[in-house]
Formats: C-alpha cells, sequence, structure tokens
C-alpha cells in the first residue's frame, strides 16, 4: 500500500512539473511593450521598452496552462527624449543600476468570454513584489510561410506606480501632479511554437 502511494505521489509531481512542456519563444521583431502616463494633466507622453524576454510554455490550444515568466530591463527604456530618459532610470524612478529588471511571474490565466482572458501574476519593480491582474485578449494561431505556429497576444492593465515607490513629482501652480499617479501597460506579443 505503501508503495502504491508512494507511486501516486511521484506520478502526480512529473505530472505538475512537465504539465506544461510546448515552448513559445517571443518574436522581438514583431512585439513590443509600451506604456502610457499623463503629463501636466492634459497630456500624455508613450515610452517603451527596447529590451524584454520571456519563457512562455503552454501546451493547450487557447493557452489556459499557460506558463509565464517575463522580464525587462529598466536601464532600456525610450521615451524618445535623452534627459527624460536619464532621468527614469536614475533612483527617482527604476533607479535601473540597482533594479535592472521588472519581472512579471504568471500563477493564473483564466478565460473571461470569447478571446478574453484575466492574467494574475507577482509583478516585480523597483525591489517590490505586487501581486496584478492585467486584461489579456488571444488573437489566436496561424501557420507561417515557413511551416511553424505563431500565436499573437495583447496584454493591457493599469499599475499604481506609488505602490512600487516610484514617488517622484512635482505639483503644478495650476494644481495637479507634473507626473501622473497610474500608468497604462501594454505589451503585444508575437510566439514562434518551438
Amino acid at each position: 500500500m505503501r508503495k502504491t502511494l508512494l507511486t501516486i505521489f511521484s506520478m502526480l509531481i512529473a505530472t505538475i512539473g512537465f504539465s506544461q512542456s510546448t515552448e513559445w519563444k517571443i518574436d522581438h521583431s514583431h512585439s513590443n511593450v509600451t506604456f502610457e502616463i499623463s503629463h501636466m494633466v492634459v497630456a500624455t507622453v508613450t515610452g517603451k521598452f527596447e529590451q524584454f524576454d520571456g519563457s512562455i510554455k503552454s501546451d493547450a490550444e487557447d493557452f489556459a496552462d499557460a506558463s509565464i515568466n517575463f522580464q525587462i530591463e529598466t536601464a532600456s527604456v525610450n521615451t524618445n527624449n535623452e534627459k527624460r530618459d536619464a532621468h527614469l532610470r536614475n533612483d527617482d524612478f527604476f533607479d535601473a543600476e540597482n533594479n535592472p529588471y521588472i519581472t512579471f511571474k504568471g500563477k493564473k490565466m483564466e478565460k473571461k468570454s470569447g478571446n478574453k482572458y484575466s492574467l494574475t501574476g507577482d509583478l516585480t519593480m523597483n525591489n517590490i513584489t505586487r501581486e496584478v491582474e492585467l486584461d489579456v485578449r488571444f488573437n489566436g494561431t496561424i501557420k507561417d510561410p515557413w511551416g511553424g505556429t505563431r500565436a499573437g497576444f495583447r496584454v493591457s492593465g493599469e499599475l499604481n506606480r506609488y505602490e512600487y515607490d516610484l514617488m517622484w513629482n512635482n505639483t503644478l501652480e495650476s494644481g495637479g501632479l507634473l507626473v501622473g499617479e497610474n500608468v497604462e501597460l501594454r505589451v503585444n506579443l508575437e510566439l514562434i511554437k518551438q
């Protein structure tokens, strides 16, 4: 009986440990990580991160079993303004020298309706980890001209930068803050089945 229980237990561990065996590689030339934040209340600044990577595994056709690990290099921030980018890299914001990565570790991918999902996971930024919920639109899979299989996703969400101790700001004479508190995040991913 004991041997039977141990065998079952070992099989369960093996199943859990290897439940997602299909790897999907990010096609960086057709993927991007962008963000938006308000400036002086009335305008919006957009930016992107040039360097990012991830490990994505899923065997399910709808990616409901996806195992997701994603990282962004903070020093790769680009808002098309060198002075502003240098400020974002220093310790007023990302402190890229001491915190080189923003990381996301997925916990659960839940289907809402149609091709819309909710992705829950731990986001670590500025050495602070918080659970976040992101909206996902699964654009489906397709066979490419070279015989491979590709999948497309759009991930979006809103983050409060103050929750990650990114507190720098200035108050305007007319009222309001120079830089917004909430950041809109957008990630477009094209994946290639390995």
